[in-house]
């Protein structure tokens, strides 16, 4: 996993420190959209401004992706792209009212979004909001 987390940092032009790694690891290990606090819960060893300033690297470097969870937290997922996160691995996300949780439904595929020829996206989100299995 090592060399993987080395070849993802370094395929984005990172370089790669100590708290980086540890960030990616983290990410890579739970396979869902986090957010600062619940990165902050499992990086013990990391300050919030630390993992801020790792997690805005990544967005920047394109080695996460962002989205807005329905509530106004922003949510940090892995992006699967070699290049640069554009829309055409876009999916939905589910967040759950009651355990706060949110759940990629990569099996929700959005089509590629054709926006006017002057327009540029950044980013965008589909969020469902709702109960999950574990808390229906």
């Amino acid at each position: 996993m090592e060399e993987e987390l080395l070849k993802k940092l370094e395929d984005k032009g990172i370089k790669p420190t100590a708290n980086r790694i540890l960030v990616l690891r983290t990410m890579m290990e739970k396979n869902c959209p986090m957010s600062l606090t619940d990165l902050e819960q499992e990086l013990l060893t990391l300050d919030k401004s630390s993992i801020y300033r790792v997690m805005e690297l990544f967005a920047k470097n394109d080695v996460a992706d962002t989205f807005e969870d329905g509530r106004g937290v922003e949510m940090y997922e892995l992006c699967k792209a070699k290049g640069h996160c554009d829309n055409t691995d876009a999916h939905m996300h589910f967040y759950c009212e009651k355990c706060h949780k949110s759940f990629c439904l990569k099996e929700l595929k959005t089509k590629y979004l054709d926006v006017p020829k002057d327009f540029r996206i950044n980013s965008f989100s589909f969020v469902i909001r709702g109960l999950c299995n574990k808390c229906r």
